[in-house]
């Protein structure tokens, strides 16, 4: 099951500082690219970070991985959360991806000064530049992102002109 809102809407409820990349970002700016997960950027000091563990273990979230469908169990702390520069996930509200350092961005602090606050179902939350969404595609290169970046820029283009 993917409820985006729902996922969101947890990590809001546990006060999490976040921005929301990837994507599903694009979506909210009128890409039509399909994603079935959703990309997030914390704010990585310890008492968010503690948040985003409690956020957690309330999606009941485990580790994605190949060859598991029920993905691996974790316990999810500050510390441990800390140590890691991405986080594939499992959630019973979908998959999650946590990004400390989305390619081409940096963290938390810069990608959040151009972001923008949208609403989603009632959930504000900070949504990354379509900018700075097709530069961290462009800076990852990956097969999946270099086959959605001529929609994105020609979005870009029409969202700038």
């Amino acid at each position: 099951m993917f409820d985006p809102s729902e996922l969101l809407r947890v990590l809001k409820r546990h006060d999490v500082s976040f921005v929301l990349i990837g994507g599903m970002a694009a979506i909210l700016y009128g890409s039509d690219v399909v994603t079935m997960d959703i990309d997030v950027t914390p704010q990585r000091d310890t008492e968010n970070l503690e948040r985003l563990a409690g956020a957690l273990e309330e999606m009941e979230a485990k580790i994605r991985t190949e060859g598991s469908d029920e993905g691996l169990a974790f316990s999810p702390d500050a510390d441990s959360l800390q140590k890691m520069e991405m986080l594939k996930l499992i959630t019973k509200f979908g998959d999650l991806d946590v990004v400390m350092s989305p390619a081409g961005l940096g963290s938390y602090s810069g990608i959040v000064k151009r972001s923008t606050p949208l609403t989603i179902e009632g959930v504000t939350i900070e949504v990354a530049s379509l900018g700075d969404i097709v530069h961290s595609k462009e800076a990852s290169n990956r097969e999946k992102d270099r086959a959605a970046l001529p929609a994105l820029k020609r979005l870009l283009r029409r969202t700038e002109g």
